[in-house]
This record gives structure tokens, C-alpha cells and sequence, in this order.
């Protein structure tokens, strides 16, 4: 029983949060008269011992005393005397445990919101370096059309933009504070639950004390976040490893962000970011699992809610991880751009290109524009040239309409160059939107 009831080797983790809810707590009760203050500054005192004794040493770990809200207070005891009893007045280890995990996953959301700040910024500053080298667009893994290299950096800077968003969302919405509803069911005592959430920086108190101690939403909005934060840098992670390998050969990885083979010494694997895209998979189940915990509790609080915190540290410490290898593998690769200019002008990627050109200047609907198209394609393909080497009386043969002009809009920077619609990737388009996300980033 003691071993499956105790806690306190996974929310030892909450030793800080739970010595400054109490020192907020125990200034309250002295300010309110409810305890005497002399016996409040007593408390506190012997509060900030143990908070020093712990940064110094760490949490003692002893099973008996089940978890960090008794071992703090056990040692309490140890140092005050009886004063340390009157601590627990008008509060419940319910209330207690619901304030220091709001105050731990409250930070947690910093410590993210701080390290995408960081990546984003790296791919934006690469963007702008990279804002007109040419490579290739794909759907469907297939050459599409040519973008510029900065532009799809960019398009990962909008979805960390986005998981930055989740995170500073989950965080508002989490930050009242718990700390005076009890048990369940409030107290009779005179507290001032406004003066405890001022303390310990929350917005407010939470309104209703039976949702307070059984809520655990906040959790599973900040694991969600994370979810799709991890989702993001896993897709990322897939395009280093399909960029790294040597049918592509479109970045070096430096020898630290990467490892060698046991037999084959000519190997740079992508381990990192092979790492990264497994990562996201565990931090996808960390949240399912907590999810399935909370879905069938009755209010208030069950003991089941005592698994809320194991999942969410660790997804935390996996997805900080990742977020910060991902920036240090993209600020150290390096890009070829060469090899991605010579992979853009395959595959007839500026096939559009012509389609918009008989669109636009011979006027032809696009459904016939797509068909003449189709046919100079096949044209090129059967006669082993790229679409901007094929003959004009080829192209005549095909269509009459098409005349010399159309040499100007059949390679991949008159392409690239020509997508100046906005969030296109136009090279100027491109430097500016590095510009302003760097921006943006730093205003965050």
C-alpha cells in the first residue's frame, strides 16, 4: 500500500511550487488573523530553510511520508516546532496539490513558449539568408513547383508562430488559482483567496471550489499544445533526414549532430532528428493516456488524478529537449543550394508557369492552358530535355499561340520571382516576411 499510495518520487518536482503556495498561504492566514502573525512569520521563516535546504541537497525521498506537501511539511515540524501545524489551517492537500501543478504546468508553458522563441527566430534568420536559392515544391513527395528555400523555412516559422499561440493561450486560460476551496467544498474560515492568487501571480481565484480541486484541463491543454508543438518539429525532423540522405543531398549535417555507423564508416546518420520524430509519437501518447485517465472521474477528487503529474513531466522534459536539439541542428546545418536549384529545375516544375502564361496572355481558359500544357510536358519528357529547353517550333507544333515570350517565364527564378501574390515566394516576398516574423518574435 505504501508503495503504490506514495508520490513522492515523481512530485518532488513541485518541492518549489509547493514552499511558495504555502509561504502565500500561511502570510494570508497571519493577515487575516486566523493564525497569529507572529506564528505566520514563523511558518514562513521556516519555509525559506527548507527551500534553501532542498536547493542545496534535493528532496529527501521517504515513501512513509507519501509526498512533497507532508515531506515539507514533516520537516516543517522538524525545525519550528508546533507552530508548523497550524499551516494546514483552511486548506486541503486537495487544493493544495491543484495550486503547485497550476504553478508548475504555468511555468512549463514559459519554458516552451522561451524555446520556440529560439527556433523560430533560427529558421527565420535563415530564411532571410536563404530568400532567393531556388528548390523544389513537392505534393505528394513529387517536384510541384519551385519555391525558394526561404520560403519553406518560413512555412515552419508560421507553425511554431502557431504552438507559441497554444501555449500563451493554455496559460491564460489556466491562471486562477485554486489555493482556499478546501477539500471540495470551500471553508468557513475568513481567508482572502485574492491575496493568495495575487501572491503567486495568477489573475484571480477559481470561482468554483468543487472544479478546483478535480480540474486537470489545464493539464491536458498544455499536453495537447505540446502535441502539436512536437507534431511540428517531427515534420521538420523528416525533412532533415529526407534532405540529409544522399538521393537528395541538400544539407551537410555538422559530425555534433550527428553519429557514426558501427561498421560502415563512411555513415553520418540524422539521429537527432530521427530522435525528434520519435519523441513526438510519446509525447502524442503521454497526453492520450492522461486523457483516458480523467475521462470517466466523477467530481471531486479521486486518487486516479494522482497520475496527472508523471505524463506531463515527462512530456515536458522531452519536448523541451527537442525543441532545443531542432535549434541547434538548424542553426549548425548547412545548405547546398546548388544541389537544390539543380533538383528544382527537374520534374518540369514550371509547367504551371506556361498554363498561366496561355491564361494570361493569349487568354486561353485554364482547363485548355492545362491540356497544351500537358502536351509540351510529354513533349519534353519523350525528347529528354527540361521544359525550358524545349524548341519553340516544338511548342508551336503543339500550339500556335505560344511565341518566344514564353522563354522568360520557363525557368525556376522567373517562377519563383513571379509568385509576388501575398505569403507567395517571390524572393522579395520572402525577405519580407523573415523581416517581420523577426519581429514578431522578438515582441513576443
Amino acid at each position: 500500500m505504501q508503495e503504490i499510495n506514495a508520490s513522492i518520487p515523481v512530485d518532488q518536482r513541485l518541492w518549489r511550487e509547493d514552499i511558495d503556495a504555502s509561504i502565500a498561504h500561511a502570510t494570508m492566514l497571519g493577515a487575516q488573523s486566523i493564525i497569529e502573525p507572529a506564528a505566520a512569520q514563523h511558518i514562513v521563516e521556516g519555509l525559506r530553510t527548507i527551500r534553501a535546504e532542498y536547493a542545496a541537497h534535493g528532496v529527501p525521498l521517504d515513501l512513509s511520508l507519501e509526498d512533497i506537501h507532508m515531506t515539507v511539511e514533516t520537516r516543517l515540524a522538524a525545525l519550528i516546532g508546533p507552530d508548523a501545524g497550524r499551516l494546514h489551517t483552511a486548506r486541503s492537500r486537495n487544493d493544495q496539490v491543484a495550486t503547485d501543478f497550476r504553478l508548475w504546468v504555468r511555468g512549463a508553458c514559459d519554458q516552451q513558449m522561451a524555446a520556440i522563441r529560439i527556433l523560430a527566430a533560427t529558421l527565420a534568420r535563415r530564411a532571410a539568408a536563404h530568400h532567393a536559392d531556388v528548390m523544389p515544391g513537392f505534393t505528394h513527395l513529387q517536384v510541384a513547383q519551385p519555391v525558394t528555400l526561404g520560403h519553406h523555412l518560413m512555412a515552419y516559422v508560421e507553425m511554431l508562430k502557431r504552438d507559441h499561440g497554444r501555449f500563451a493561450d493554455a496559460r491564460a486560460r489556466m491562471n486562477r488559482c485554486p489555493l482556499g476551496s478546501a477539500a471540495l467544498a470551500g471553508t468557513g474560515f475568513p481567508i482572502d483567496r485574492a491575496a493568495t492568487a495575487s501572491a503567486l501571480g495568477f489573475d484571480g481565484p477559481t470561482a468554483n471550489s468543487m472544479d478546483s480541486v478535480s480540474a486537470r484541463d489545464f493539464a491536458i491543454e498544455y499536453l495537447s499544445a505540446a502535441t502539436q508543438c512536437a507534431l511540428t518539429l517531427s515534420r521538420l525532423a523528416e525533412e532533415i533526414i529526407l534532405w540529409a540522405a544522399q538521393p537528395f543531398g541538400w544539407i551537410t549535417l555538422p559530425d555534433q549532430w550527428s553519429t557514426g555507423s558501427s561498421i560502415m564508416p563512411q555513415k553520418r546518420n540524422p539521429d537527432a532528428a530521427e530522435l525528434i520524430r520519435g519523441h513526438s509519437g510519446r509525447i502524442l501518447g503521454l497526453m492520450t493516456g492522461l486523457m483516458v485517465t480523467m475521462k470517466g472521474l466523477p467530481l471531486a477528487y479521486s486518487k486516479d488524478m494522482q497520475d496527472d503529474k508523471a505524463p506531463t513531466f515527462e512530456a515536458h522534459d522531452l519536448l523541451h529537449l527537442c525543441l532545443a536539439a531542432s535549434a541547434g541542428m538548424m542553426e549548425q546545418l548547412t545548405f547546398l543550394p546548388d544541389r537544390m536549384r539543380a533538383a528544382a529545375a527537374s520534374g518540369f516544375s514550371t509547367a504551371t508557369d506556361l498554363a498561366d502564361w496561355l491564361v494570361r496572355e493569349r487568354q486561353i481558359p485554364f482547363r485548355e492552358a492545362h491540356h497544351i500544357t500537358g502536351r509540351a510536358v510529354k513533349a519534353a519528357e519523350e525528347a529528354g530535355l527540361m521544359l525550358d529547353a524545349l524548341p519553340l517550333a516544338t511548342l508551336q507544333a503543339i500550339d500556335p499561340r505560344i511565341d518566344e515570350g514564353v522563354r522568360a517565364i520557363l525557368s525556376v527564378e522567373s517562377s519563383v520571382a513571379s509568385r509576388r501574390s501575398h505569403g507567395g515566394t517571390a524572393p522579395a516576398r520572402v525577405a519580407e516576411a523573415a523581416a517581420a516574423a523577426l519581429a514578431d518574435i522578438a515582441a513576443w
